[in-house]
């Protein structure tokens, strides 16, 4: 039986269809073969999928906007493989660390198209940006324009461009978490306080002062709160650059359906033509949006247990997608070897760790579950890999790209010995 994409939902890799053995595909693999080969927990990336996600954020640009770039907001997967994807899909970068640097530059992406975040960042961090050319640094405080300046003054170099990051009071509809537009927040400059380092900056001999930077949060579903916070920056001035962050949401569950990336381009593009001018270099920094629907992670199911509830538990849980315990958030899983059953036993999706908080999906619905199923849990590509660790002292797991049926180890699997390799005790 031969079915297509449309019969699976739109959480899944684009190309994701039921094969005739009546198991999920991913890439053109066999998703419980993919588990057979590699091991589980595995995350799985349809490298078809990051390319063309990377393509429609370019394209939807490009139709309404003369001088921009398109960053890749690394922190949602700072994972070689996909920093040099989306490098070859002609993005840019944004790093919020030194590692995330050195991860991104090893990558391919250019120095000069790499912008440097974070509300903390080191002296060593600054000087590790400095020596490597970076093109813009986004400025979070005042401590941080001075710890700069002091950086930048035992250089020879010239002139180093930065930003300052506005925290424009603008809070979208998301998890506390994840909020960053409202005033009470650790990310940036007020506006009062904004108008004080832009006065500062200008008057700097070295730091070159070329725009302005916000972020107001992250799986934002409605536009309006973007128009909102480009209308509350348009207060401080005019500059020549622009870079108005990220944070657009994706569909984790079937039911949720984001704007596209042109329909965001398109409020982006007029709110920002319509309360500061055309001309204008503008900068967006999609990291979920890019990244999040192209992977699927599976597991193996190793227990059933039932009391007074049904507990499928598999073997990894947080140590492999930490953002249910964090934020509550909600995924749909299924078992890949029957995708498209009728899901009619509600469980728990449990994990393997010693917390009782280790529960993936809560009130799940899946196809009659049994010892040795592979459950696919969509739309993890987002922070999944991010955030892994080694809890339990459990190894974290590799990931495979996929692509025309083919499948490679971008990242290997953690072993024991990689867990002691650090241990000088």
């Amino acid at each position: 039986m031969t079915t297509t994409t449309a019969q699976l939902s739109h959480i899944y890799p684009r190309g994701s269809r039921v094969n005739e053995r009546g198991h999920l595909e991913l890439g053109g693999c066999d998703a419980v073969e993919l588990a057979r080969e590699f091991g589980t927990p595995v995350y799985v990336v349809v490298e078809d999928d990051l390319r063309a996600r990377a393509r429609a954020f370019v394209d939807a640009l490009a139709a309404r906007h003369d001088d921009f770039d398109v960053l890749f907001a690394s922190k949602a997967f700072p994972c070689t493989a996909v920093y040099r994807v989306l490098a070859q899909e002609g993005l840019a970068c944004d790093v919020a660390s030194g590692g995330e640097l050195a991860l991104a530059l090893a990558a391919g992406f250019d120095p000069a198209r790499t912008y440097m975040h974070g509300n903390a960042k080191s002296e060593a961090e600054l000087r590790e940006a400095l020596a490597a050319g970076i093109g813009h640094i986004v400025l979070d405080s005042r401590d941080e324009i001075d710890r700069l300046a002091a950086v930048i003054a035992d250089r020879a170099a010239a002139r180093q461009d930065v930003l300052i990051r506005v925290t424009p009071d603008v809070a979208g509809d998301t998890h506390h978490a994840i909020s960053t537009g409202q005033a009470d927040s650790k990310f940036g400059f007020s506006l009062d306080q904004a108008r004080e380092a832009i006065a500062r900056l200008e008057a700097h001999p070295r730091l070159n002062l070329v725009g302005l930077h916000l972020h107001i949060g992250s799986q934002l579903l409605h536009l309006e709160p973007f128009r909102n916070a480009i209308r509350a920056i348009a207060t401080l001035g005019d500059f020549p650059v622009y870079n108005l962050g990220g944070g657009l949401g994706v569909a984790y569950t079937s039911d949720q359906h984001p704007p596209s990336p042109e329909d965001y381009v398109e409020a982006i593009v007029g709110a920002l033509h319509a309360e500061i001018g055309p001309g204008k270099r503008l900068l967006l920094e999609p990291g979920r949006a890019l990244v999040a629907n192209s992977t699927v992670t599976l597991y193996t199911v190793q227990t059933i247990k039932r009391n007074v509830s049904t507990w499928v538990a598999v073997d990894g849980g947080m140590s492999d997608n930490l953002r249910p315990m964090m934020y509550g958030a909600r995924y749909e899983p299924a078992i890949a070897n029957r995708p498209l059953r009728e899901p009619t036993t509600v469980c728990h999706l449990a994990g393997k760790h010693c917390e009782s908080g280790d529960v993936i999906v809560r009130d799940a619905r899946l196809a009659d579950p049994a010892v040795g199923d592979i459950v696919a849990t969509p739309a993890t590509g987002a922070y999944g890999y991010a955030m892994a660790n080694n809890y339990n002292g459990v190894p974290r797991p590799p990931v495979i790209f996929c692509r025309d049926g083919d499948a490679r180890v971008v990242v290997r699997r953690e072993t024991y010995a990689d867990l002691m390799s650090r241990d000088a005790g």
